[in-house]
């Protein structure tokens, strides 16, 4: 699995919510083959997982003091946090923002394997686009017969919402998407 990550592959495995569709985040080559998989619109950045707190100075700028202390409050766990993105990511994962979402998630098991693969791994939802996201290998399957180099199956998804998307480059930050973190509980304010 770390060889078809290295090498340039797809590959699709179980996350702490739904299957998501993984690639090294540095090769725009592989970002690319996931975007043309999931028929993705090229104004949708791609969010990534790491596996360590310390990760986050790999792909942001800067975070601003919210993104901190959103991370601090709710990583590891269903929390995406979006921040400026380091110049060596591609617009295959930016879609031309300038930012990124990034998650840390609460599985061990899935910070170890995104560990392995390099301590980044993209992880936007394993099925086309429009479609609901895969909730097993089999789903994945059904969605991808071809183009993906390796399925994980890790069982079928016990989640129910996709993570809470919220926007930490703005004061205020902004709740993007409401998903298994509610909104009530992202304001920062004093």
């Amino acid at each position: 699995m770390v060889e078809v990550i290295k090498q340039g592959g797809v590959i699709a495995f179980r996350t702490d919510t739904f299957y998501g569709l993984g690639a090294d985040p540095f090769n725009a080559a592989a970002v690319a083959r996931i975007r043309t998989l999931k028929g993705r619109e090229d104004d949708k950045p791609i969010l990534l997982l790491i596996a360590d707190p310390a990760d986050v100075e790999r792909l942001i700028v800067d975070p601003s003091r919210e993104f901190q202390e959103l991370a601090a409050r709710f990583w590891p766990g269903p929390l995406t946090i979006i921040g400026h993105a380091v110049s060596e990511l591609s617009e295959e994962i930016t879609a031309g923002t300038g930012t990124v979402g990034v998650r840390l998630p609460a599985d061990a098991n899935l910070r170890s394997l995104v560990r392995d693969c390099g301590g980044a791994l993209t992880a936007t939802s394993a099925n086309p686009a429009g479609r609901e996201p895969a909730r097993s290998a089999e789903d994945v399957r059904s969605y991808f017969p071809e183009g993906l180099d390796l399925i994980l199956d890790g069982g079928e998804v016990t989640a129910i919402e996709p993570s809470t998307v919220v926007d930490a480059t703005l004061s205020p930050p902004r709740v993007v998407r409401e998903g298994a973190i509610p909104a009530r509980l992202i304001d920062l304010r004093e």
